[in-house]
C-alpha cells in the first residue's frame, strides 16, 4: 500500500482540488502534526482515504477537545472511542488496529490489519500545550504497552508504524530545546521494533537535509511538507517526496 505522510506545512500540492488525482494510488494518509484542523479536514474530505493524525506543538485550537474538555467541540466530534473527526482518526496516545487497511505480514505471509501507534507533542520548551519532558513522554509510551503486547500475541508483531510529531534523539533532530528529539523514542524503537516511524517537527528548508534515517530495525522518515511511502518496506524503501 502507499501512504501519504504530511506535516508542518500547508503544501499547495496537497491543498488543491486536484489532490485526489495527483495521489490517486494512495491508500491512507498519516498527518504528523503542526497542521491546521481545516487542512486535515480538507485532506480527509477530498482524498476519502483512511486518515490518522496527531497534534504537534502548534495549531492546537482543537487540542483541549481531544484531551479532556468535551465542551469545546460538538458532541459528534468527541463521543467515539477513537475520536473520529469527519472520518479521520485521532491517533494521539493510542494503539490502532486498522481492519480497513490489510497487509500481508512479511514474516508470516498472513493477512492482518495494519498496526499503528501514535503520540502527540514535542519536547517541553516553554510550558505550552502538548509539550512533555522525556520522563513524561516515556510514561505515556509505557501506557501503550498492554495493547502492544496484545498485538504481539495475536499478530506476531508489536507494531508496524509509529506516528509522532517529534523525532527520536540524534535522528533528524536539532540541539535547541524545542527541536531536540525524545530519548524515550529511541528506547521505544529498540523495544517494539516498528518497521516505520513517521515524524514531523523538523523543517526541511534545505531539501538536501536528510529525510530518511535508520535506527536498529526501523526506517525513520521526516514527513515535512509531504512524502509518499510504500508499505510494507522493501530492503530499499520506496519513498517519494
Amino acid at each position: 500500500m502507499k501512504i501519504l505522510c504530511v506535516s508542518d506545512f500547508v503544501d499547495p500540492m496537497i491543498y488543491n482540488p486536484n489532490v485526489k488525482e495527483v495521489f490517486s494510488d494512495v491508500d491512507a494518509v498519516l498527518c504528523a502534526g503542526d497542521l491546521p484542523i481545516d487542512y486535515i479536514d480538507f485532506i480527509i474530505s477530498v482524498m476519502n482515504k483512511p486518515t490518522f493524525w496527531i497534534f504537534g506543538n502548534h495549531n492546537l485550537d482543537a487540542y483541549k477537545s481531544f484531551h479532556g474538555e468535551r465542551s469545546v467541540f460538538p458532541q459528534h466530534m468527541t463521543g467515539s472511542e477513537n475520536k473520529n473527526y469527519h472520518g479521520g482518526t485521532y491517533a494521539g496516545f493510542k494503539v490502532l488496529r486498522c481492519p480497513n487497511l490489510l497487509i500481508i505480514d512479511p514474516k508470516t505471509g498472513n493477512q492482518r490489519p495494519l498496526l499503528i501507534a501514535g503520540v502527540s507533542g514535542s519536547r517541553r520548551y516553554n510550558k505550552g500545550l502538548c509539550q512533555y519532558t522525556d520522563k513524561q513522554m516515556k510514561f505515556k509510551l509505557i501506557q501503550l504497552i498492554p495493547q502492544l503486547i496484545k498485538n504481539k500475541l495475536k499478530y506476531g508483531t508489536y507494531l508496524d508504524i509509529f506516528l509522532t510529531h517529534a523525532s527520536p534523539r540524534h535522528i533528524h533532530d536539532h540541539e535547541d530545546p524545542c527541536h531536540m528529539g525524545f530519548d524515550c523514542f529511541n528506547w521505544f524503537l529498540q523495544k517494539f521494533k516498528p518497521s516505520l516511524m513517521i515524524h514531523g517537527h523538523i523543517h526541511l528548508y534545505d531539501m538536501r537535509e536528510e529525510r530518511i534515517g535508520k535506527y536498529y530495525d526501523t526506517t525513520v522518515v521526516n514527513a515535512y511538507s509531504h512524502v509518499v511511502v510504500e508499505f510494507p518496506l522493501n530492503e530499499k524503501p520506496n519513498i517519494e517526496s
